[in-house]
């Protein structure tokens, strides 16, 4: 219920946005990003919310392919075994299509929503130019909001492309005739100055904190992302600052169960930084605004609660994360991360591994994997257990939350910073490092070395958003990702351009 508020402003001020079914007829285009400003009466502040809201829609509606390519590359995910989308296996192999329509989908998608979000920002600067006082501080932070949204979405780009467009503006022809492409190193300082400029005019809170929207950006998401911006760039003294500001304002602290937090009572917890929410409003008609996880899920099961929809099996954690954690005994989020089948265990089991006995293919909500062709496993934290659905919802993992950022990752790149030689502030690297340990039911280290960080990284953040890759070709390690018959070089760090943009857009061959 914590993020009711929230969505219900989605279902209600989107209607206006996007369908323009309300009497004051607003509308926020997100298919062509063109803002109709007709009905707007830009002298009265309760209307500005609604660009606002519109920008949270546009990031909220993602493509279900997209966290799927950005993650699928890193040795923690494979892909399943598909004989309909055979590009998208050969990418995890490293061999790139680049006319393969994912590619091109991820690179429209986030763009067309950069630019989007532009117009929201301009349309808010037509209210500031009759606003005062408290409606002027609001309209400041709503733009200081927008552009950590697009800070993000600059984000995946240049860590999937490389060297890419920065969009400030609605009209993107213009910035690419005066500004050209830019390096991935000027696109994330671009990100980092931003959440600078954004940080004082964003609410002192944790996101769920926020009454006016649960959930919605704050000043802590602005750090988190500088941060993240900070680690490509390998500045780590900046990495250092901007969480240890997270860490000693006090206000974050773990979700004590793992397994939940990925969950419907994981949701909006106090360690979220970023969360894309999601819904169905708690009804089991009528509208819905949710995320496609079916190609997360397992083709075959059994669920608890009948009826319940499987997946595709187009994603699985790859035996290299299972063997890491079992090596580890690290329980807890192994079973949370990984949904078995008795065919992966098998499998695993005629590799030598010695699986111990809380491995199943019964989950700990009792949904049952059955055997399917195209994976051994499913991901855990894309999955939501049929007896957390709402009664009448059948899509696989319906309506939840897509957690972001999350205070685990902060305290696991502080800790890379300070080992790294940069200057801490209130916790040391051992203390950063060992608060994610105790949450997984693991002891203390001592001393704690950069493998001992990256391994705890791998431990707790795989299957997330492409972290592990994005970490391993930040520090070389392609050996890393040279597993099970790969071959990984500096070559292959980077998505080739789309041909379409290609054809389209001056960024050659």
């Amino acid at each position: 219920m914590k993020n009711l508020i929230i969505k219900s402003i989605y279902c209600c001020l989107c209607a206006v946005l996007l369908l323009g079914a309300s009497a004051c007829s607003d509308k926020f285009d997100t298919r062509e990003g063109q803002l109709s400003s007709s009905a707007i009466d830009y002298t009265d502040p309760s209307q500005m919310i609604g660009a606002l809201i519109g920008a949270y829609n546009v990031v909220g509606t993602r493509g279900w392919e997209e966290p799927l390519l950005l993650s699928v590359r890193g040795d923690d995910v494979n892909a399943g075994g598909l004989g309909d989308q055979q590009p998208f296996a050969d990418t995890d192999q490293y061999v790139y299509n680049k006319d393969y329509w994912m590619y091109n989908s991820l690179w429209n998608g986030h763009y067309s929503d950069i630019i989007d979000l532009n117009t929201a920002i301009l349309q808010i600067e037509n209210f500031m130019e009759f606003m005062e006082g408290e409606d002027l501080e609001r309209a400041q932070q709503y733009i200081a909001e927008i552009k950590v949204l697009r800070g993000w979405l600059h984000l995946n780009i240049t860590r999937t492309y490389e060297d890419v467009y920065i969009y400030r503006t609605n009209e993107p022809a213009t910035e690419i005739e005066e500004n050209g492409i830019s390096s991935k190193e000027e696109v994330l300082q671009f990100i980092s100055d931003e959440m600078d400029e954004a940080i004082p005019n964003l609410p002192d809170q944790r996101p769920n904190e926020r009454t006016d929207l649960p959930g919605g950006v704050t000043m802590y998401t602005a750090y988190a992302l500088k941060a993240i911006a900070n680690l490509e760039l390998e500045n780590y003294q900046a990495v250092a600052d901007a969480t240890g500001e997270i860490i000693s304002s006090g206000k974050f602290s773990l979700y004590p169960d793992y397994y939940q937090l990925f969950k419907k009572p994981g949701e909006l917890s106090d360690e979220s930084l970023f969360e894309i929410q999601y819904s169905d409003f708690g009804n089991s008609t009528g509208d819905s605004f949710y995320h496609l996880y079916a190609p997360f899920g397992p083709q075959g099961w059994e669920p608890v609660r009948e009826n319940a929809s499987g997946g595709w099996g187009f994603f699985e954690p790859s035996m290299k994360f299972i063997k890491f954690m079992i090596e580890r005994d690290d329980e807890t989020r192994l079973v949370t991360s990984v949904n078995f089948t008795n065919r992966g265990i098998q499998a695993l089991e005629d590799d030598g591994v010695d699986v111990p006995s809380y491995v199943s293919n019964t989950t700990p909500s009792g949904d049952v994997l059955n055997d399917y062709a195209r994976a051994f496993f499913s991901s855990g934290k894309q999955y939501l257990p049929s007896v957390q659905l709402t009664e009448g919802r059948n899509n696989y993992s319906a309506g939840k939350n897509y957690i972001v950022m999350r205070y685990a990752e902060v305290l696991l790149m502080y800790a890379e910073a300070v080992v790294r030689g940069a200057n801490g502030t209130g916790m040391t690297a051992d203390q950063a490092v060992n608060t994610v340990r105790n949450r997984a039911g693991l002891g203390n280290l001592s001393g704690v070395t950069i493998d001992d960080v990256m391994d705890e990284k791998f431990a707790e953040l795989a299957m997330e958003w492409g972290i592990r890759y994005y970490d391993m070709i930040r520090l070389d390690n392609y050996d890393e990702l040279s597993y099970d018959g790969r071959s990984f070089s500096a070559a292959d760090e980077y998505l080739p351009y789309p041909q379409a943009q290609v054809d389209a857009l001056p960024l050659g061959d």
